[in-house]
């Protein structure tokens, strides 16, 4: 990097100037300032990347990897049901990251940034003796006492999900496996539906660059996560970035419950039915354990359900799917084949020994051994298998 800090901080307050409001002063003094709405509640959250860690520079883009440094903290603001307003971005850069690397990164971040109406308002930037950091804080507002929280599960709610899981963890291990995005430009075009986003791709492979796209370009369910608290249909909720089985977990955990999960009406990602045995896994399992899906994982009364259904136009195209309820028992079980089996959290770890993926083999852990789920989808899930020519 040739640039001195100061050049950058010219270069990032240029980046991100606007004019909005709540906002009385950004970048250039020593700390921002901005307005509370009265009657509002602040949320705040703070998310860290780490290279090697958290991604790796040989498998994404700047504008990408920009991309999803916010996305993953605006998902924890529509984990609150709230809306986001403004963060603050730090970066650690090692020598070998120069200005046209940092310039692209910016791009990915504020095209999301745009789209989502929030404003950087401050950060630093450091040296890195090696891996490149990349901290980002976000804050955003919701009624005062409208936060959704994780502890508000209560026995007899239902669980419900958005989207479809499993496909984040699928392009991880595709991308471990040697595979790349692939006909795809540097731009994020406001990262669409992955499909749509896919669909010129690689005719071959779309699916391949579909799951990549789910790893690399996730996107944070805002629309729902206000509509489900201004409406207080969830009584918990939470994002899924360690997996289903952990992320349900902390809700029970947090609400002092226990929940029942049914296979078969868990949403699989089509990515991860087809290519599951490319890399090697079921893809129930990655569904469960694989983690990175950034859907969100909420609970409401029974009593919400029709309401639930009435609100389509409210979600923005995202489906949103009961998988199960919660129960009094502090503990949780999956059904599967008519079969209940204790179902254990297992997903991603920061300070495990790996720091990897905890998604392996094919099974779903019990109590009493171990017990196959795989054939819970029936035929669909066979006919759709493919094989792929996956590098090492």
């Amino acid at each position: 990097m040739k640039r001195s800090e100061f050049e950058l901080i010219k270069d990032f307050r240029r980046w991100a100037a606007r004019a909005v409001g709540g906002l009385n002063s950004g970048i250039g003094d020593d700390a921002a300032i901005i307005e509370q709405k009265a009657g509002y509640d602040a949320l705040l959250s703070c998310d860290l990347l780490v290279e090697d860690i958290h991604f790796r520079l040989d498998y994404t883009t700047p504008e990408l990897l920009g991309h999803k440094a916010l996305a993953v903290s605006l998902s924890d603001i529509a984990a609150m049901g709230g809306a986001p307003r403004f963060f603050l971005l730090s970066l650690a850069l090692p020598q070998r990251i120069d200005e046209s690397f940092v310039e692209r990164f910016y791009s990915g971040l504020l095209q999301l940034a745009e789209e989502f109406s929030v404003t950087l308002i401050g950060g630093d930037t450091s040296s890195s003796p090696d891996r490149l950091f990349v901290d980002l804080m976000i804050i955003g507002e919701c009624p005062s006492g409208r936060a959704v929280k994780r502890s508000g599960a209560r026995p007899g709610d239902l669980i419900y999900v958005t989207g479809t899981l499993g496909a984040s963890a699928l392009g991880l291990r595709l991308l471990l496996n040697g595979k790349r995005l692939m006909g795809f430009g540097v731009q994020p075009s406001g990262c669409g539906e992955r499909e749509e986003q896919a669909k010129d791709c690689t005719p071959d492979e779309p699916e391949v660059n579909a799951a990549i796209l789910a790893h690399l370009a996730p996107r944070p369910r805002i629309e729902v996560g206000r509509a489900l608290a201004e409406n207080q249909i969830a009584t918990a909720m939470i994002d899924i970035s360690d997996g289903l089985s952990s992320d349900l977990w902390h809700i029970c955990e947090e609400s002092g419950v226990g929940a029942i999960i049914y296979a078969e009406k868990i949403p699989v990602a089509r990515e991860a039915r087809i290519l599951g045995a490319v890399v090697a896994a079921n893809a129930l399992d990655i569904a469960l354990h694989g983690g990175e899906d950034y859907e969100l994982l909420f609970t409401a009364s029974p009593q919400m359900q029709s309401e639930l259904e009435q609100m389509g136009d409210r979600f923005a195209g995202v489906d949103v799917t009961c998988i199960g309820e919660i129960t009094e028992q502090k503990q949780m079980f999956i059904e599967c084949e008519r079969t209940r089996s204790t179902l254990a959290p297992h997903g991603f770890d920061h300070f495990s020994r790996s720091a990897q993926k905890a998604a392996t083999a094919d099974t779903v852990k019990t109590t009493r051994g171990r017990i196959r789920c795989g054939d819970a989808f029936g035929d669909a899930a066979d006919a759709e298998t493919k094989t792929l020519n996956v590098g090492h």
